[in-house]
């Protein structure tokens, strides 16, 4: 694909069946773990199983998703983008739709597992395949539209679960799981490898394998791999954090109702996506430096000042202003790993780094619960700011991302 074009002309074909078919990847992704959020009270009813053993089953859902981060990184990196990206709509497809015909704890964990090797192998491998197929100043606009597409994914489950769960029950929910397989047959027919990837197979030393431990293999490289790993925890940490507690908690500390709730969660969702497609163009006009160190430093500000949330409409505000900001950052960590590893890595480093923060970073939701039972409202709201702090300072540290900051 020809990536030299004038900034002016307008998006290829095929750069536009790029986006298409990752962002309705992303959004089939989001979709299906947020059929899992909508159907636990029913499970947890019908089965009779506890909270702890629900619970399990979005850890174990997560647990896959980082052995799937792995394995697909690699393969994505040794066989290609597309074949790989592929496979991996397919299985999470087929392991959702057959949660329809679950019946018992086992099964669903079994499942959810399946589920999350596809899921957290597609993330990465979407996110190179874009990458690789924009002008490094669109990249980061362009992840970030695809990573909107999750948000739309969510919409999609929250209805889908309103009209079928009431009526057919929770095992029909998952069926319409197996809608990505559609996705596969416009990706294999539509899409083709990356110029950059074919080239770099062609060149590629064959001594120098792909593995986990390029990504380790010098001291500035594991530096830089712990620091990004840091920033993407923290970033997972204040996504689940804000989107899985925070609704409860100011329920629980200002008296507002279930419908507030309702209200924060649509209009976080809103103010994510819209901050997202901000912080891309930020990004592709000013480099990855400034744009991160704007974002986490008023995050770190908004999110304390939810402790000031006292009615349904200022919560509603702050929770859009809030995931403006603190969710606005995700499509830019893809966006910064595929521009500082090499194209016969990419893949990997997007994946490991990512879904390893997300299994690290999930147990936010554990550990907010802690701090609110022991110390309240304000000391977890102070704790979750420090930790947007913390990333600040990594992110500073790190040259690479100085470096890409100074290449503009």
């Amino acid at each position: 694909m020809e990536l030299t074009e004038s900034k002016h002309q307008g998006l290829s074909g095929e750069q536009k069946k790029v986006i298409v078919s990752t962002g309705a990847g992303f959004s089939l992704q989001n979709m299906d773990i947020m059929f899992l959020s909508f159907s636990l009270t029913p499970i947890i009813a019908q089965l009779h199983i506890s909270s702890g053993a629900a619970g399990l089953i979005s850890s174990i859902t997560n647990l896959g998703m980082l052995v799937g981060g792995v394995i697909f990184g690699i393969l994505g990196d040794r066989y290609g983008r597309v074949k790989t990206f592929s496979h991996t709509v397919i299985i999470f497809a087929i392991a959702t739709a057959l949660m329809y015909f679950a019946n018992d704890i086992t099964t669903i964990y079994v499942l959810r597992f399946l589920a999350g090797i596809g899921a957290g192998g597609e993330y990465g491998v979407g996110i190179t395949l874009i990458a690789e197929s924009f002008r490094q100043d669109q990249i980061g606009k362009m992840t970030s539209i695809a990573a909107i597409g999750g948000q739309t994914g969510a919409i999609f489950a929250a209805i889908a679960a309103a009209l079928i769960i009431p009526h057919f029950g929770w095992h029909a929910l998952f069926l319409l799981g197996v809608l990505p397989v559609i996705l596969t047959f416009f990706i294999r027919r539509n899409i083709s490898e990356t110029d950059e990837f074919l080239e770099a197979k062609q060149h590629q030393d064959p001594a120098h394998k792909v593995s986990i431990a390029r990504l380790f293999e010098t001291p500035a490289i594991t530096r830089q791999t712990l620091g990004l790993l840091v920033m993407t925890i923290v970033q997972i940490a204040g996504y689940f954090g804000l989107m899985n507690w925070l609704p409860v908690i100011v329920q629980r500390q200002q008296g507002l109702s279930v419908a507030g709730s309702s209200i924060w969660m649509i209009a976080t969702i809103i103010g994510m996506s819209l901050g997202m497609l901000t912080f891309g163009s930020i990004l592709d006009r000013f480099g990855p430096r400034r744009a991160f160190a704007i974002f986490l430093v008023i995050s770190a500000v908004v999110v304390f000042a939810l402790t000031l949330a006292h009615s349904t409409w200022t919560l509603a505000l702050m929770g859009a202003v809030v995931g403006f900001f603190s969710n606005g950052m995700f499509g830019g960590y893809g966006v910064v790993i595929s521009r500082l590893y090499p194209t016969e890595i990419r893949s990997t480093a997007n994946n490991v780094i990512m879904n390893l923060g997300q299994a690290i970073g999930g147990f936010s939701s554990v550990m907010i619960g802690v701090l609110m039972d022991r110390f309240g409202l304000a000391v977890t709201m102070g704790s979750l700011s420090a930790l947007y702090i913390v990333s600040l300072i990594v992110m500073l540290s790190l040259p690479g991302i100085k470096q890409l900051s100074a290449e503009r």
